[in-house]
């Protein structure tokens, strides 16, 4: 390194990349956070001599500034960062380093699930040669309508952010833009910075003042009074209004003051996925969670509700059970987020603030005004009845293999309040979302913004790396395990302690039920053999033994036949120290979980050989008809 005067400093690209988000802070309410706590990274030919070179010199310089750790997965580490952003309530996250190519595209699925859930990561593909000494280079796309497209552009669509790094002149405003998308909790999602491979290591001047400390405000927007005004005037003209929480109100901090404005007025609160915790599971106004994998006592109360106040939700189909939730002809929406977007959807009164803020409004403009005692009644009666249900779904006694369901309790006993239980794809997500006994507001990380199999172990890893002092409990499926396990080697190497509970059903036990509903028979959902008579896969079960490939990669592995030896396993497992303990559990995937009482709109054949799609039409037919368009 060289200086040129008192106000620069001369460092390559990568270099200088490396070292401002090292010293880039976010702030809300007075408190700091490191904005990255760090960079996951695989290296290759793309980004081995610029960005690798530079957080080796990081870490032999100012060791812990950026810590690099080692990934096995392109998309694991873009998922372990996003499950890290989503811990850390959006004010912490990773940066993740790919080589051209492969590396790179193996991170758009990573992409586009941070950007659906709104959860900031930073992504930091290597690209082509900006100067084409040698074109085609290694692993480039020769695209003949233009020489400046390379694979990378398939990040645009499903980045919050994206540039190009094409000069070393350009890379302050491409950072600086980077932050504020980042730290915008509106518009925030994957940022991508593509980066050349030569400009990687090219050399410049730079101003110490890019160098420097920055911090950078998370807003807490304030409701406009016009607004906050209107929707008070709805709320009150309410007889049987419900609170949905999504996960608005757990980023924002916001948990205390819904349960005050909850208790306050007795309006009862029903959860989305991202929103599961914002109120104790035994609150007498939780009702659990709403739409197409909710409680009954959530989803009958939607049923009835005249004013629905939407906070920190974007309406997903599963939170509105496809449209057929909110059945009152007269049923108006009251909507308080910090995106647009949301606060305006379903012709809603809304209110673009931030969720605490517009709480705590909320709460003296209604001081006045409360729901009707018999109203409360009702709401304690019916999640009381669904707690029992949730009770006779642990304690099932199924055999010779437990039930899905039993399963969920073990855990849910084995578990401490403030522990974390991760899960992503197949049938779990829905079990856990009507029957898991949230304790904690962060106790509860179910990504299903995207649904994205494989997100499970890789997210488990973030949410240890963010929450060292909670246990964490990764429950994952058999066809979600097959899709992405590498990251148990990471968590064997950094030694994270997170406990996997592997549910073997032999299939992909969520389509299979899917299947059936639309009259396709579970076709093409069993792991089995083809049979050589009838060319099907319909043969025996194959002979996988996904425990042993996990004990193949360092990780300690314990085995559970029957409900007790599970539950004795598990117990073992949070004794264990000194990384991840995977716990291997069958179950019968025909036993479901009790019904939400609910909808989801997949679209069945209009017509068909197969009397059971016949039927499955009819059926389909006649929940359309349920439908609302909410204009």
């Amino acid at each position: 390194m060289t200086t040129d005067g008192p106000r620069t400093v001369r460092l390559t690209v990568a270099q200088a990349l490396v070292r401002f988000l090292a010293a880039q802070r976010s702030e809300r309410d007075g408190v700091r956070h490191k904005l990255f706590a760090g960079c996951f990274g695989i290296f290759g030919h793309g980004n081995v001599a610029g960005i690798g070179q530079a957080l080796l010199e990081a870490e032999l310089r100012t060791p812990g500034a950026l810590p690099y750790y080692q990934a096995r997965n392109e998309q694991g580490m873009v998922h372990a960062s996003t499950a890290f952003a989503r811990m850390r309530n959006r004010l912490t996250t990773l940066a993740c380093t790919s080589s051209i190519g492969p590396g790179a595209t193996n991170m758009v699925t990573g992409a586009a699930l941070a950007t659906i859930n709104r959860l900031p990561v930073l992504l930091l593909p290597g690209d082509v040669f900006a100067i084409r000494p040698a074109n085609p280079v290694l692993q480039e796309l020769e695209d003949p309508r233009g020489y400046d497209v390379s694979v990378n552009d398939t990040f645009r669509p499903v980045s919050a952010f994206f540039d190009r790094v094409w000069r070393p002149e350009q890379l302050p405003s491409a950072l600086l833009g980077a932050m504020r998308v980042l730290t915008d909790p509106a518009q925030t999602g994957a940022v991508t910075l593509a980066m050349p491979q030569d400009v990687q290591a090219e050399a410049h001047d730079w101003p110490v003042e890019l160098l420097a400390e920055r911090v950078w405000h998370v807003a807490r927007p304030l409701p406009e009074p016009a607004a906050l005004a209107r929707a008070v005037e709805v709320i009150a003209s309410a007889r049987r209004p419900l609170i949905v929480a999504g996960g608005g109100v757990i980023y924002a901090e916001a948990t205390g003051d819904l349960r005050a404005f909850a208790e306050a007025t007795g309006i009862p609160v029903a959860e989305t996925q991202a929103g599961k915790g914002s109120l104790p599971y035994d609150h007498p106004l939780a009702l659990g969670a709403v739409g197409a994998t909710g409680t009954t006592a959530a989803n009958r109360i939607a049923r009835q509700a005249d004013v629905v106040i939407g906070i920190g939700t974007r309406y997903s189909d599963f939170t509105t059970a496809s449209r057929t939730a909110f059945a009152h002809p007269g049923v108006r929406f009251v909507n308080v987020n910090v995106a647009v977007q949301d606060a305006v959807k379903h012709a809603g009164v809304g209110v673009v603030a931030d969720a605490r803020e517009t709480l705590r409004v909320l709460t003296e403009a209604l001081a006045r005004w409360s729901v009707a005692a018999g109203y409360r009644e009702l709401v304690g009666r019916l999640a009381a009845e669904w707690d029992e249900t949730v009770q006779r779904a642990y304690t099932l006694g199924h055999t010779p293999m437990p039930a899905q369901s039993e399963v969920i309790g073990v855990v849910n006993e084995v578990s401490d309040p403030r522990d974390v239980i991760v899960c992503a794809a197949g049938s779990m997500p829905g079990d856990l979302h009507k029957l898991w006994r949230t304790r904690d507001p962060k106790g509860y990380h179910v990504e299903y913004g995207y649904s994205c199999m494989g997100y499970e172990i890789a997210g488990g890893l973030g949410v240890k790396m963010a929450a060292p002092d909670r246990g964490v409990f990764v429950m994952v499926g058999d066809g979600s395990y097959l899709m992405m396990a590498q990251e148990l080697v990471t968590a064997v190497q950094e030694s994270i302690e997170i406990i996997v509970v592997l549910v073997q059903n032999h299939g992909f036990a969520s389509i299979g039920a899917l299947s059936d509903t639309v009259g396709a028979g579970r076709f093409g959902t069993w792991y089995r053999y083809r049979n050589p008579h009838s060319r099907r896969l319909d043969g025996d079960i194959l002979p996988v033994d996904l425990a042993a490939n996990a004990a193949s990669l360092g990780v300690k592995v314990l085995r559970a036949r029957t409900i007790d030896e599970f539950r004795d396993a598990l117990r073992q497992a949070k004794e264990h120290r000194g990384g991840p303990v995977l716990v291997h559990v069958e179950t019968d995937p025909l036993v479901p979980a009790p019904s939400s009482e609910s909808w989801w709109d997949v679209p069945v054949a209009e017509v068909s050989e197969l009397e059971s799609t016949r039927q499955a039409r009819k059926s389909y037919e006649a929940n359309k008809e349920h439908q609302r368009p909410f204009l």
